[in-house]
């Protein structure tokens, strides 16, 4: 296997085994980070609390799976300290930020900070869940199924509802394309 990066080709050089067991060679983890840096991800910060405190995490991996039922999916790495109370939550919510919301998205991805410490910025629903009313849109949901993947979890989630920001309050959306903040907007439609 092989893959042109940046003028110079990337061949898998480790046996590493698959979720399926099988062993072939696999892209090394460097190549495999300079492949996904030219893919341009939205943002989206996840929040939960599983009993210990609300926590929250900023992710670029959220998408929808099915409209009916109402289904999406993210991934959280283990390595994040957010990571056990999103593993072990049974609901949780994901709010789908705009460029006006970058400092939710940067709060949410810094370690060793407590992300909930300014509480002018966080409440918690009726339901009991973390959440930042400032967001452009959020969803809450409830964990379907979770599947270990590497060094990850993907979570599969059952939305059960949104709030989504009406036209006036709504701002560019937020995209990470390698390893930089970038805004959506009228100045990046190619075609109508």
């Amino acid at each position: 296997m092989s893959l042109t990066l940046n003028g110079r080709t990337a061949t898998g050089s480790l046996e590493r085994a698959t979720t399926s067991g099988s062993t072939e060679p696999g892209l090394a983890p460097e190549d495999f980070k300079v492949a996904f840096r030219a893919h341009a991800a939205g943002v989206a910060v996840v929040t939960a609390d599983a009993g210990d405190g609300p926590v929250g995490l900023t992710a670029t991996s959220v998408f929808s799976v099915s409209a009916d039922p109402a289904l999406f999916v993210f991934s959280v790495s283990d390595q994040s300290s957010a990571a056990p109370t999103i593993r072990t939550a049974e609901t949780l919510v994901v709010h789908l930020l705009g460029v006006d919301q970058l400092h939710l998205a940067t709060l949410c991805a810094t370690s060793g900070i407590d992300r909930f410490a300014d509480l002018s910025l966080w409440s918690r629903l009726d339901t009991g869940e973390p959440y930042f009313p400032g967001a452009q849109s959020w969803i809450r949901g409830r964990v379907v199924n979770r599947m270990s993947a590497g060094g990850s979890t993907v979570i599969a989630v059952h939305a059960l509802e949104a709030v989504v920001a009406d036209e006036q309050r709504a701002s560019a959306p937020l995209v990470y394309h390698n390893r930089t903040w970038h805004g959506l907007g009228e100045h990046s439609i190619l075609r109508p």
